[in-house]
């Protein structure tokens, strides 16, 4: 059974689901997607089978968002995704995608419901470095 994280290293949410991932005996497979971002159809259909808008899906904090002019509701759907692909740290993250669904993991307990196994142990949620 394969379990695919959208992650960002440097994201404490990302890192509560890939441990909560790990946690359930899962050894996801890991795409840093600032590095290697989804194709554009693989965007698309992540956005989709969480039941996502593209507008749900796009990160404004800590990204160009506003800069790019992103927050004008006259932007398109195609326009907000080819911004996603050419920028990457507007998506938002993680995705986490398995058999049993796709999910925005936010908060990071968002992941437990497309999960094929349960925790393993008790997990702590570490809290963001500021």
């Amino acid at each position: 059974m394969t379990v695919t994280i959208y992650h960002n290293p440097a994201c404490g949410t990302s890192r509560n689901v890939l441990a909560l991932i790990r946690n359930a005996g899962i050894e996801p497979q890991v795409i840093d997607y600032l590095k290697t971002p989804p194709a554009r159809d693989v965007l698309l259909g992540m956005i989709a089978d969480a039941g996502l808008s593209v507008r749900q899906a796009i990160r404004e904090k800590g990204t160009p968002f506003h800069a790019l002019g992103l927050d004008d509701p006259a932007v398109c759907d195609d326009a907000l995704i080819d911004a996603m692909l050419a920028q990457p740290i507007l998506i938002n993250r993680p995705f986490v995608v398995t058999p049993l669904g796709t999910r925005l993991a936010r908060p990071s307990e968002a992941v437990l419901d497309i999960l094929p196994e349960s925790q393993r142990g008790a997990f702590a949620k570490r809290m963001a470095r500021w």
